[in-house]
């Protein structure tokens, strides 16, 4: 199986595309050769200055964490962990998360024997080999393996809290449906898909691929953010957040961090919304549902 990486350099960098593909063989993404890191380093681009957030210790470390803790477990267990801890140990602003090459030197810079370890698929019965998806290591944001957890934290916390960002982690289909709906930056929608989650109205893949694309959907229709209006967002709640990386203690393991100090979705915006989609639910055609 892959291992980590044995170079491992003080700061984060970005790894283009085209320089991802000189090290994604068929050996590398079946989990049996491991990625040549002073060589990649050398193509990779350091990020300039000193600011605390690009320290690449603190983010391997919190991989490690993640592969001590869930490495007798499904590796899908891992996701709901990681996520809230990743974003809040980066604190980037989303014009930095949407830098694509720090994404892809996460994946094959800094923790590659994570990828492997979570997206190998299970081996086939007749022996043949498997192998991780290259997307999930250069792929776009609902596919690429941390980029894909940055963003569903980013998308799915209420302000400063990380609790649903859980919860939606917790149901891959959620997980993986939801980051690809245009609509799913309106915080009242994606408070209330998670309401929906924890409330039970939806539980299996096909009830969340039926839901997902009817509320994408809809959108087109009614306006989200005029029928469920959401608070103007705290530019400076974010800044503070992200100022205090310097000082900020390691993301904690067994409890929540805490995200910027950012106001709630509006409980009336969530409530109206849930009760929207679920009428949009008992209409839309779920594959196997018996219909009366």
């Amino acid at each position: 199986m892959t291992s980590r990486p044995e170079h491992l350099p003080e700061r984060l960098a970005l790894l283009s595309d085209a320089q991802a593909a000189d090290f994604l063989s068929a050996e590398v993404l079946e989990g049996r050769e491991d990625v040549p890191s002073i060589a990649l380093n050398k193509v990779a681009e350091p990020l300039a200055g000193d600011d605390a957030r690009l320290d690449l210790v603190r983010v391997r470390d919190l991989i490690d964490g993640a592969l001590s803790k869930f490495r007798a477990d499904r590796p899908t267990a891992a996701d709901a962990w990681l996520a809230p801890r990743l974003h809040e140990t980066l604190r980037l602003t989303r014009r930095e998360a949407a830098e694509k090459g720090l994404w892809t030197y996460l994946a094959l810079g800094v923790a590659p024997d994570y990828v492997v370890w979570r997206h190998l698929p299970e081996p086939k019965e007749d022996g043949s080999r498997v192998r991780v998806a290259r997307d999930r290591f250069v792929g776009p944001h609902y596919k690429q393996s941390f980029a894909r957890l940055w963003w569903a934290a980013e998308l799915f916390r209420d302000g400063s809290d990380y609790r649903p960002v859980v919860v939606a982690c917790g149901n891959q289909d959620m997980l993986n449906s939801a980051l690809r709906l245009d609509v799913i930056d309106h915080r009242p929608t994606a408070q209330a898909l998670v309401r929906l989650l924890e409330r039970g109205t939806v539980r299996t893949g096909r009830e969340i691929n039926a839901l997902t694309p009817a509320v994408n959907a809809a959108a087109a229709t009614l306006m989200y953010d005029l029928v469920a209006p959401d608070v103007e967002r705290d530019g400076d709640a974010l800044r503070d957040w992200i100022a205090g990386a310097a000082s900020a203690l390691p993301s904690p393991r067994n409890e929540l961090p805490e995200g910027p100090e950012e106001e709630r979705v509006p409980e009336d915006a969530v409530r109206g919304l849930v009760a929207h989609f679920e009428e949009l639910f008992a209409d839309a055609p779920v594959r196997g549902r018996a219909s009366e």
